[in-house]
Parts: C-alpha cells; structure tokens; sequence
C-alpha cells in the first residue's frame, strides 16, 4: 500500500520502510510521528482519492536523524553596478523512516507495551529540550552582547613630501628676434 502525503508544503508518495528527507518536524530521533495529511491512498489498482484529504487516514514514521541540507549559494549580480553578493544556506531536515500506512480507522501494528510507553515518554523529553533550548537562547544572545569590539586606532596622516619642481624652461633667443 501506498500514500501521497503531504508536509512543509511538499507532497510525497511513500510505502511501507521508504526513507525520506522532509523539512523540519518536532522530534528527537527515535521517536514516532504521525502525518494525517493524505491525499491518497493506492494499493495495486484500487486507488482512493481525498478532497482535499482523506478523513482518518495517516501515515506512521519514525524519526530517523534531525540533520542539514547541502548547503546552496545564492548569488545576486547587477550587471555594470559593481554589484556582488554570494550567501550560502543550509535547510533543516528531518530524515523518516515510514514504518506503516494507514487507511481510515486502521490502527498500527505495533506490539502493546512499547505502544503504552511510546505516547508517554516522548511529550516529557519534548517539552524538556525545548524549555533548555529556549533557556540556551538568552544566554548566547547576553554573551554576545557582552563582547565588546576592540576599536581601530586612528590612523596618522603621512607626511607631505616636497614636489620636485622641474627647472623652467630656457627660452630661445631666436624666439626673441
């Protein structure tokens, strides 16, 4: 069975063990997540199309590694300005591992004492690594700010050297007659 789902402003058709990048979701590696977004559901001929989604449906993955895109230059020119500028940019990407897909009011095969512990164990780290980050955050910031930039010394004007003059020139006498 297949899906088209749809996350980060992306659609992607994923099956059962497929792994694949996506824009950055909430999660530690590891845990589990579920995407309702489907458009549509496929097994062999039998296809089953939402508008704009199917009602129930979702997709069941885990969270192999949060990580970083290759890194994309974007560069902007103006022709005969002497305008030029190169920047670099990394996306933040989730990495998953579709461990089943779901039609409506099917439920996952998953063994029940991991299923039990699974829901209440990941809200708790959740909530905790985002309290430390946004404690972090401050932090960094007063840190920087604290950084003073050392000032340039000024610069003393060169001295002026004396033009070497040319002698003036001899007229001639015939100029003169």
């Amino acid at each position: 069975m297949y899906a088209v789902i749809k996350t980060g402003g992306k659609q992607y058709r994923v099956a059962a063990n497929d792994v694949i990048k996506v824009e950055k979701l909430a999660g530690e590696a590891g845990s589990t997540i579920e995407l309702d977004q489907v458009l549509m559901l496929g097994e062999g001929a039998d296809t089953t199309v939402g508008a704009p989604l199917i009602e129930g449906a979702k997709v069941v993955a885990t969270v192999l590694e949060q990580t970083r895109a290759d890194k994309i230059l974007v560069f902007k020119k103006k022709r005969r300005k002497k305008y030029r500028r190169t920047k670099g940019h990394r996306q933040d990407i989730t990495v998953l591992r579709i461990t089943d897909v779901l039609a409506a009011g099917a439920q996952a095969a998953k063994p029940k004492a991991a299923a039990a512990a699974t829901p209440k164990a990941a809200p708790k780290p959740e909530a905790k690594a985002e309290d430390a980050a946004a404690d972090a955050a401050p932090e960094k910031k007063t840190a920087a700010k604290k950084a003073v930039p050392k000032k340039a010394a000024p610069k003393k004007p060169a001295a002026k050297k004396a033009s070497a003059k040319k002698p003036a020139a001899k007229k001639s006498t015939e100029e003169n007659s």
